[in-house]
């Protein structure tokens, strides 16, 4: 038996219809450095028209991948609306990749065409000569970009054209949009996310026991475009007319602190090294952060002392999340059950995260066995639903998928109540006389200490042990702790046998191009006795 409910494509346009028709007035603020201009949402969906009509006279049809080197701007929102809506396959570019990955990525793709901001122009014409398939640059703002060549100007080509662009019926399985892995080691992967499953992951985001995004928002998303589709929200802010504070390049924490005071936006996301800096500024530099409603943070662990020191100082509510370029990317959040009490609130936000709807998760051992909910069995998670990817274009990876499952890569627990707590990547666990330590726990244990800014673990090895860790360290300026006050401070806080012997206070920890810690990055410099090495205590 077949229901008798309407076969209505999910799709892009269905969200930028609803957004323009129902919010026309809701805005778009883009940060200019002292202020921010402003556009509505009618305004945007009309310029969207102009766009998706230039780039069909330019020949871009259905299929084809358009690639944006941008910073979160309201022209990067209107890429969001326009490529997807018109068939074609929005390609987010990471400003922060070497060169031969850039190149790697937009090859792969096959881009037709490259919209990139004037400032980012030196960046993108390092490689401009090596892309095989790109035909033409959009330069988005006036500034000099003679190192691309023969460009078009974005603004020249949206007045060329009329509002009202008819946009064409596509297939909610067909691909909307797509980005690509950062992982440390291998070239990037690509995923492509349908029409379907952005439509889901958005519905998904704006529901009451997820992100509740609603028109009282002001949305201030300091992730960028280009990392895992901003984490859904242009899409799930323009869906419920919250407006927008686009942070455009200021994502310093000075300007970041300087648009908050001014503009008041009430929800916020970034990584955790974002908001360890703006939280650094404000204690020097009092901001008001009292409009944030709820930051989510995530892309790697937040540090509990992290959320304690905003709640504690600001009031601030700082939410962890969880997920991956491969699962769209909102696969979990930590928001504590009810009937919590206050006092035990931080205890649940500083998991991983409690499963969203939608996403189904398991944990198996090293034998694919699939181990219990109980919140002491530790295996690999996996993951599954409508938009979570199935495989990577033009890729095969078997080894990242299980029987239709992800494997994430990431090591953990899962508690009956299905809050996940990861403690480690499955790469970064350390083996130590047979027993795992958990590098995530002791770089959280860490970064409690009122002097370390930032802590990382690796492994080495040990002759007695098989495997030990390493802390390496970032000091606060001044700070006067020793190797030896770092580990007294870790005594009372984890067991005795996972204290670090070895230590390396460094000037940074190296990051990926998405701020996650770089743990390759110190193992090479460990490799090549770059690393000034202390040991404390007996091993």
């Amino acid at each position: 038996m077949l229901s008798t409910m309407q076969d209505y494509p999910l799709t892009i346009r269905m969200i930028l219809e609803h957004g323009a028709r129902l919010f026309a007035s809701s805005e778009v603020l883009t940060w200019e450095g002292e202020r921010a201009r402003r556009g509505t949402f009618h305004e945007v969906a009309e310029r969207s028209e102009r766009l998706a009509a230039a780039l069909r006279r330019l020949g871009i049809g259905e299929g084809d991948r358009v690639g944006t080197f941008c910073w979160n701007t309201q022209e990067h929102l209107e890429m969001y609306m326009a490529v997807p809506g018109m068939g074609a396959v929005l390609h987010t570019l990471n400003l922060r990749l070497f060169p031969d990955q850039l190149t790697y990525v937009v090859n792969h793709a096959e881009d037709r065409v490259i919209l990139v901001d004037d400032s980012l122009v030196p960046l993108l014409a390092r490689v401009a000569g090596d892309l095989k398939t790109v035909e033409r640059f959009i330069v988005v703002g006036n500034g000099d970009a003679s190192a691309l060549g023969d460009t078009v100007r974005y603004e020249d080509l949206l007045a060329a054209e009329q509002p009202g662009f008819a946009w064409p019926d596509v297939d909610e399985r067909c691909a909307a949009a797509m980005c690509y892995t950062t992982g440390t080691t291998g070239d990037p992967k690509g995923v492509v996310y349908s029409h379907r499953s952005c439509v889901l992951h958005t519905l998904a985001e704006c529901a009451g026991g997820a992100l509740a995004i609603s028109e009282a928002d002001l949305i201030l998303p300091i992730v960028p475009m280009f990392h895992a589709m901003a984490w859904g929200l242009p899409y799930a802010g323009w869906l419920t007319g919250a407006d927008f504070l686009m942070p455009a390049r200021f994502l310093q924490a000075e300007p970041l602190c300087k648009m908050i005071a001014a503009e008041h936006p009430t929800f916020s996301a970034a990584v955790p090294t974002i908001w360890n800096d703006v939280l650094r500024y404000a204690e020097q530099n009092p901001t008001d952060f009292s409009s944030l409603r709820s930051v989510v943070c995530g892309g790697s662990a937040v540090p509990r002392a992290l959320m304690e020191r905003f709640q504690e100082r600001h009031g601030t509510k700082i939410i962890q999340g969880w997920g991956m370029t491969e699962t769209s990317p909102l696969a979990a959040l930590a928001i504590p059950p009810k009937g919590t009490p206050p006092e035990s609130e931080m205890d649940w936000r500083a998991k991983t995260g409690r499963i969203v709807g939608g996403v189904e998760l398991r944990i198996v051992d090293d034998a694919g066995t699939v181990l219990p909910w109980d919140g002491a069995s530790i295996g690999e998670i996996e993951v599954r639903g409508p938009w979570i990817t199935g495989s990577y274009y033009r890729e095969d990876a078997p080894e990242k998928f299980h029987d239709g499952w992800l494997r994430t890569g990431d090591v953990g627990t899962v508690n009956p109540q299905g809050f996940v707590q990861i403690t480690d990547r499955a790469k970064d666990v350390i083996k130590s006389g047979g027993e795992w330590i958990s590098s995530v726990e002791l770089e959280n244990a860490l970064m409690g200490h009122p002097e370390v800014v930032e802590a990382a673990v690796i492994g080495v090895a040990d002759d007695r042990w098989q495997e030990r860790p390493l802390a390496c360290v970032v000091l606060s300026g001044g700070a006067k702790a020793t190797p030896e006050d770092l580990h007294g401070f870790l005594a009372d806080r984890v067991v005795k046998w996972w204290l670090p012997e070895r230590w390396a206070i460094v000037p940074e920890i190296p990051k990926t191009s998405v701020g996650k810690f770089d743990k390759k990055v110190l193992r090479a410099r460990l490799a090549d006795g770059a690393l000034e090495v202390v040991e404390t205590g007996e091993r």
